[in-house]
């Protein structure tokens, strides 16, 4: 049986282009949560529809169907810190420019639609070059360190300070929390253009060659390596079932649950405090049992919390199954995204970063309008139950996966140089 890596034993430094990227990203996600929770909130004022609320949520994953192989191929092409700091500074505008249209009246489920479609096809190419990045900055030894450190932070101002605050901008106006997301856009594209960052080397591509043909060398460097092919073919079928909940997760905390927005809220907190816990205690498990084996307890330990959410009509145990469901969320996908950046090669990292996430995220879309159709057809608390069985089959899949060598950076190593652990 093969062992992975036990933990970080290096943090990596705050001064400098960490700091500043960490910044940068947290801000971002303050912004962010303020988007994510008003648009179903302001979607369900427009429309009492399941199927159109989850559309809204749908079309919000499927620019990485149509794009993300793209955006993996640029980032692998362009200076990655000019180009992020680029996105941002056009999604605040965005932004900007649908807080303006609240404001004035001209909300509409259309609208939503196309925001939430245009806002993540700039993310598609802002993500992958953030993946990127990272270890251009950091010490191959510390990008698990880094990696937490990020989504905890993320988590935090997502979470913590980010969806308590939606009431009490939406108090203030309608428009109000995308307009404060449309500052944060600005404010980060800011921290990232201030980053101090060589311009990447990169091994020039033989003569003639294509973004089709660099885009199918990093779809076959993810589909050798058998451990991050398992991990990505679990990973998609979470997200169906990730797609289903989060689409309808407002009809289940404000019809099924009759909590309204303010249990809308405490619910997003709940789940946002378990992602921070994770962030900080998910070390412990990955000490105890390596990589691979943590991101199969995180999934078995998601099942049990979301047949919970689907069978227990109270809002406390929501919070407390949205709670675990968090913790053992932070924990994949710190442990995912660790793996990915260990096992690719430097030069691809880009393109094996939107494989591994537009084949990851592939069945988002699928799970949203799956969600909202069953919800229709047997009850709110039904997405739930269909997002458990498909943590059932990602976990099946994620089996063969403990069976491989994982390859892993040796402690206090910051070269590039790994060994595999038995």
């Amino acid at each position: 049986m093969v062992t992975v890596e036990s933990g970080d034993p290096s943090a990596p430094a705050w001064r400098g282009g960490f700091g500043r990227l960490w910044s940068a990203a947290v801000l971002s996600s303050f912004g962010d949560a303020l988007r994510t929770a008003a648009l179903p909130l302001l979607a369900a004022t427009l429309t009492d529809r399941p199927l159109l609320i989850a559309a809204v949520t749908a079309c919000g994953y499927l620019p990485w169907l149509v794009f993300g192989l793209l955006g993996g191929a640029v980032a692998d092409r362009v200076d990655q810190r000019r180009a992020m700091w680029t996105v941002d500074a056009v999604r605040g505008l965005l932004v900007a420019c649908f807080a303006v249209a609240v404001a004035l009246g001209h909300a509409s489920i259309p609208l939503l639609i196309a925001l939430a479609f245009a806002l993540t096809t700039l993310q598609t190419l802002f993500d992958n070059a953030s993946t990127a990045l990272l270890p251009a900055l950091v010490g191959r030894a510390e990008l698990g360190s880094a990696n937490a450190r990020l989504m905890t932070g993320q988590r935090v101002a997502g979470g913590l300070l980010g969806a308590p605050a939606v009431p009490l901008l939406i108090a203030a106006g309608a428009a109000a929390p995308f307009l404060a997301d449309a500052v944060t856009f600005l404010v980060a594209a800011a921290l990232v253009a201030s980053l101090r960052t060589a311009p990447p080397e990169r091994t020039p591509g033989p003569a003639g060659s294509t973004l089709r043909g660099e885009i199918a060398q990093g779809l076959r460097a993810l589909w050798r390596d058998r451990s991050l092919r398992g991990l990505c073919a679990a990973t998609a079928l979470c997200n169906i079932g990730m797609g289903a909940l989060i689409a309808t997760l407002v009809l289940l905390v404000t019809g099924w649950l009759d909590a309204g927005t303010t249990g809308y809220a405490v619910a997003m907190t709940a789940y946002t405090a378990g992602s921070l816990t994770g962030g900080l205690m998910g070390g412990r498990l990955v000490a105890r049992v390596g990589r691979v084996r943590a991101v199969l307890v995180a999934g078995v330990v998601q099942i049990g919390a979301l047949v919970v959410m689907g069978s227990v009509r109270s809002m406390a145990a929501l919070a407390l199954a949205l709670a675990v469901f968090g913790f053992m969320g932070m924990v994949w996908n710190v442990n995912t995204t660790t793996l990915m950046q260990q096992r690719s090669p430097a030069d691809m990292l880009g393109r094996v970063s939107s494989a591994f996430r537009t084949l990851g995220v592939a069945g988002a879309p699928l799970g949203a309008l799956l969600g909202g159709a069953v919800a229709t057809a047997w009850g709110l608390n039904s997405p739930a139950l269909l997002a458990a069985a498909f943590f059932v089959l990602s976990v099946i899949a994620l089996i063969p996966v403990l069976k491989v060598d994982v390859l892993v950076v040796a402690p206090h190593d910051d070269s590039t140089t790994a060994h595999v652990t038995r």
